[in-house]
């Protein structure tokens, strides 16, 4: 599985008038790739988002228990040149079609979130390149980067906390007994946290999204349950999704001198911090 970028490697902000703006003025059909992931578009619109180290269809219907590997495989066998793996799913009864196109829509706002912003330097275009599994719902290169940066905007507010990004997550017994998770799906990703896998890995391995297990995890770190490392004088810079398989082994992990907003007179400044994006947040 992909560890996906290191936290001093975060994206920024998406620039307008880029490669995909240009793409969607155009109305192209193909293949745009930056250094962070391939962009499908029809038309102008985007498709599909790949390369990134966000869990793609297969990794979440597979996790659900949607989709066994072999039934994948075989739809990508059998899209062939027409490039309808999407409608071969549907059509063997293995998915509804809404099934596809909400894990779809999730797949490709997560995938994008990795892969934007793209640099005109950067990138390349391949005109008429298509993807197999074909177009199950696009969306405007616009609303793409509006959800993105809205994201993005939601990770940074819990920058304190963002060194567990790219690191192993050390579950901590809460100091207090009401500084527990609050909801199903932190408590998911601590049960699996068992030190050794990294949120990207986590997500992978619970077929969810990438940034919203980043996001839980800066959460659980502030709430004091996640152990939160430091790095040493000079963090390995790993290309961005460049394989990191679990039989490397944990880690070194360091402690991280406490935040200075968890250091306030105020004990609940951090659940507080949690509370706020929590509010904000609407996925």
């Amino acid at each position: 599985m992909p560890p996906g970028p290191a936290a001093s490697e975060s994206p920024g902000p998406a620039a307008s008038g880029g490669p995909l703006d240009r793409c969607a003025a155009e109305r192209v059909t193909g293949a745009l790739r930056g250094p962070n992931g391939c962009f499908y578009l029809r038309d102008g619109a985007v498709y599909c988002v790949e390369g990134t180290p966000a869990p793609g269809i297969e990794a979440r219907l597979g996790a659900a228990g949607r989709l066994t590997g072999d039934r994948w495989r075989r739809a990508l066998e059998t899209a062939g040149p027409d490039h309808c793996g999407g409608r071969f799913l549907v059509a063997e009864g293995w998915l509804t079609q809404s099934e596809l196109e909400i894990c779809h829509l999730g797949a490709l706002l997560d995938a994008a979130f990795f892969a934007l912003p793209l640099a005109s330097e950067t990138s390349s275009f391949t005109p008429g390149s298509r993807h197999w599994l074909g177009t199950v719902r696009g969306i405007s290169a616009a609303a793409l980067q509006r959800a993105t940066d809205r994201r993005r905007a939601l990770l940074d507010r819990l920058r304190p906390w963002a060194a567990v990004d790219a690191s192993p997550l050390v579950p901590l017994p809460p100091a207090r007994s009401d500084h527990s998770p609050t909801t199903c799906r932190q408590r998911r990703l601590l049960d699996r946290a068992d030190g050794r896998h990294t949120p990207y890995e986590l997500a992978h391995a619970l077929g969810q999204s990438a940034f919203v297990t980043l996001l839980d995890a800066r959460r659980l770190a502030a709430a004091g349950l996640i152990q939160v490392p430091t790095a040493p004088t000079a963090l390995p810079r790993r290309r961005p999704g460049a394989c990191n398989p679990v039989t490397e082994g944990p880690s070194p992990t360091w402690q991280l001198p406490v935040p200075d907003i968890l250091e306030t007179a105020d004990p609940d400044i951090a659940l507080l911090v949690r509370l706020r994006t929590a509010l904000e947040e609407n996925l």
